[in-house]
């Protein structure tokens, strides 16, 4: 009778396989991390991209309604969202390349093999076992908009404010006659924009201290946790 087929648990794994293997898994998260940070670009760019065009059909016409600057805010404003979430997906992966980077790759480049964290592959290991995100959403939109879109938001704010100036349609309407948005009264514009950017400064000011510093190279402790 032939042996039994032996189980993976049965045998242990020599050095060589154990490095083999963290090589192999380092380099799937880095492609993985890499594809995520390609993927938060796309977004950026999509949005100044946005402001760009809207910036000059508002301004390059006097007949162009002021509301195509309401209409940048609110593109502009779900691609802060969508690129939040991908910021988060990404801290997953680059979160374990760090982890890798710092306790595996760096003692053997400095040939001083003990590692910085006591227990690093067990937290890798709880990481593949129950992936989380590693910080909230709303931490997440804090992140991208301090790192790339207050500026965009800013610059949409002048813009329409510029317009309003330069662009008046009748010279004698008084500012507030010239927020209006067609048929709809006047305040309507005001009171998008004025939730608009107490929405932003809400997410500003309620999450100060989480992810202050967070950077596409930083690992979780730097990044922070979520709630």
């Amino acid at each position: 009778m032939s042996d039994p087929p032996q189980r993976f648990e049965d045998s242990p794994l020599s050095r060589q396989e154990y490095i083999a293997a963290l090589v192999h898994f380092y380099r799937g998260e880095v492609y993985r991390a890499t594809q995520w940070r390609l993927r938060l670009d796309t977004t950026t760019n999509w949005s100044i991209l946005s402001v760009m065009a809207l910036v000059t059909f508002s301004l390059g016409e006097p007949a162009h309604s002021h509301a195509a600057i309401l209409v940048g805010m609110a593109l502009v404003h779900t691609f802060l969202h969508i690129e939040a979430r991908r910021f988060r997906f990404f801290l997953v992966w680059q979160h374990r390349v760090r982890v890798l980077e710092r306790n595996f790759y760096g003692p053997i480049v400095s040939r001083d093999l003990m590692s910085p964290i006591a227990g690093w592959g067990q937290q890798i290991s709880e990481d593949l076992l129950r992936p989380r995100f590693h910080i909230s959403k709303l931490q997440a939109v804090r992140a991208r908009l301090l790192r790339n879109y207050w500026p965009l938001f800013i610059v949409l704010l002048a813009t329409w404010l510029l317009k309003l100036a330069l662009h008046p349609g009748v010279p004698e309407l008084p500012m507030l006659d010239r927020m209006a948005l067609g048929t709809l009264p006047f305040w309507v514009a005001p009171t998008l924009i004025g939730c608009e950017y107490a929405y932003l400064l809400w997410i500003w000011l309620a999450h100060r201290g989480h992810g202050d510093a967070i950077d596409e190279l930083d690992d979780e402790q730097d990044a922070g946790h979520a709630p």
